[in-house]
């Protein structure tokens, strides 16, 4: 019984050492295209890569979960890069990541879990889909797409990977099935000479050490004016596309992250990158998802992965460059299958209606525009239907009592959208001199609950007539003392 809890640590050694070498070379493509897409050197990517997936791996809240230099962090500063330089965009990622440390560090990690679920199935769906339009960038051979032979070969060999992925966990579970892919048509294409692109033809990727150099700028307000916008934004991208895949990572290992902390260790790391020459970088879905299907539950596999990185700029980028194409892309197209929640389709005809928009729409924007912008149009339509919603909800029962006065029971929240339906439950002008409101069943919730209780004092006392209100909670008489309209 001694040697049980050895063999088990063994294993989960093994498996994790395992997954961060399969994620490793998942990662190596998806960061130097987007350096490229940054119109950076990819050594950038790699070194992001590196620094923030070690860093992360180690320091963070959510063992498992794969950070790196992130598309959606790209996209954000492409702008910047082209008007001002490579180093304005180094101190860019410095104040994104003291911004991403102030929000860990203020435990504001919290604010995720006012994504409702549908916009999380939006969210997940549509990065699914960006990660497969990406992989069809690979079938060009500069701006033309592939024809004949080469075409036919690439699809061949895509094909061939992806079915090694789904068959061989049937067969055994011994290794990670996308890193058996990944090397078995390498070595198929190296044995056959066949003719098509491999990595090194995206870019090389052979480069010496990162040197830690402040950025090259002057630091002034000129220079804060530049990079603030591009720093917010790169920071509420990161920290949002990363919050969602820790809930992803979550739901996937059944256990539970520290978002707080993780937020904290993503800003060290982007930090860290800057002055180093990367890029900045969050939680990537994609390598989160390789690393989670391949046994990868530790921190050690996030650690594997990221010195990988740094292992194929320095000694092994000869070897690596020859990994085909086709056998990534071929893992991708596996990944997005695996990421889009199918299961959303099933439910479409049992949610609701607004349900159904959200996840649509999220879906949707996230492909065409951006995630953070996805996410908060997904929030405003959760948000405006559960304030409908709730403004429905509320009525009054009006009962005639034995002294001839009338007694409201109000059922519901008052707010700012139910305001107008609470005083339409009254009639002023028809009922007797002396009233009385029940509020045991009522929650105020903001000033317009407060300002509707007053203009209903109001319009009775116009009416020379007495409201009087009763069975306040105490969080209710608070409020209403504070606004000067105590009862």
């Amino acid at each position: 019984m001694s040697q049980t809890p050895t063999k088990n640590r063994a294993l989960r050694v093994r498996s994790d050492v395992l997954a961060g070498l399969t994620t490793s070379f998942a990662l190596v493509p998806e960061c130097i295209a987007f350096a490229l897409v940054a119109h950076l050197n990819p050594l950038m990517g790699l070194y992001g890569a590196f620094i923030i997936c070690t860093l992360t791996a180690l320091f963070g809240g959510r063992p498992g979960m794969i950070s790196g230099a992130a598309g959606s962090m790209a996209v954000v500063i492409v702008a910047l890069v082209v008007q001002h330089g490579v180093q304005y965009l180094l101190a860019t990622v410095l104040l994104g990541g003291l911004l991403m440390i102030a929000f860990g560090l203020l435990r504001l990690g919290k604010l995720v879990r006012l994504v409702p679920y549908p916009v999380m199935l939006g969210f997940v769906n549509g990065l699914a889909i960006v990660i497969a339009l990406a992989q069809l960038e690979h079938f060009k051979n500069g701006e033309a797409w592939l024809r004949g032979p080469a075409l036919w070969l690439m699809l061949g060999l895509v094909g061939l990977t992806m079915l090694v992925v789904y068959v061989l966990p049937k067969l055994t579970r011994a290794v990670p099935p996308a890193l058996v892919a990944i090397l078995g048509v390498g070595v198929l294409v190296w044995l056959l000479d066949l003719p098509t692109r491999t990595l090194g033809d995206m870019a090389h990727i052979a480069g010496g050490l990162p040197s830690l150099a402040l950025p090259d700028i002057p630091w002034n307000l000129d220079t804060l004016r530049i990079i603030a916008p591009y720093a917010v934004l790169m920071a509420l991208v990161g920290l949002l596309e990363t919050l969602l895949t820790l809930n992803l990572t979550d739901e996937i290992t059944e256990s539970r992250g520290h978002p707080d902390r993780e937020c904290v260790a993503l800003g060290v790391a982007n930090m860290a990158s800057g002055l180093c020459g990367g890029m900045g970088g969050c939680a990537m879905i994609g390598q989160t998802v390789i690393n989670l299907g391949s046994g990868g539950r530790g921190r050690l596999s996030g650690v594997v992965a990221g010195v990988m990185i740094l292992l194929f700029v320095l000694f092994l980028s000869p070897l690596i460059e020859r990994i085909p194409l086709a056998a990534l892309v071929g893992v991708m197209f596996v990944v997005a299958q695996q990421t889009f929640a199918w299961a959303s389709l099933r439910v479409l005809r049992k949610v609701p209606l607004s349900d159904v928009l959200a996840i649509v729409a999220v879906t949707v924007v996230t492909v065409f525009t951006d995630l953070a912008t996805a996410v908060l149009f997904g929030i405003i339509i959760a948000a405006v239907n559960f304030a409908w919603q709730h403004a429905r909800e509320l009525y009054a029962d009006g009962q005639a009592q034995a002294d001839g006065s009338k007694l409201y029971r109000v059922h519901g929240t008052l707010f700012f959208a139910s305001s107008t339906a609470f005083l339409n439950q009254f009639d002023p002008a028809g009922d007797p001199p002396q009233v009385t409101l029940d509020c045991q069943h009522l929650s105020f919730v903001d000033y317009s609950a407060i300002a509707a209780l007053m203009t209903l004092r109001e319009r009775y006392a116009k009416a020379g007539k007495h409201l009087r209100v009763v069975h306040l909670s105490e969080r209710c008489k608070q409020l209403l003392k504070r606004a000067g309209a105590e009862h």
